[in-house]
């Protein structure tokens, strides 16, 4: 009891009829788009959840600690 061919060319006939070939094309460019950056997105974060597990790991092991102050751009201007 699945959909035939026919009934799934019908459907699409239907839709193009409703929304036209260039909305469907945009729509569809705009789906792949916004799946690709999802997917960088994704590979973007389990690099950066990797990164500072292995930088801590690091500076534990070396023992070395760096003290300083954090300060704005705009205050570091009024220095100079």
């Amino acid at each position: 009891m699945g959909i035939s061919i026919w009934q799934l060319l019908i459907i699409l006939l239907i839709v193009l009829l409703l929304f036209g070939a260039k909305r469907l094309r945009t729509l569809g460019s705009d789906l792949g788009g916004a799946v690709k950056g999802f997917r960088s997105a994704m590979g973007d974060a389990k690099e950066s959840e990797d990164e500072p597990a292995a930088e801590h790991v690091e500076h534990q092991q070396s023992g070395n600690t760096i003290e300083g102050e954090v300060t704005s751009k705009e205050a570091s201007k009024n220095k100079t």
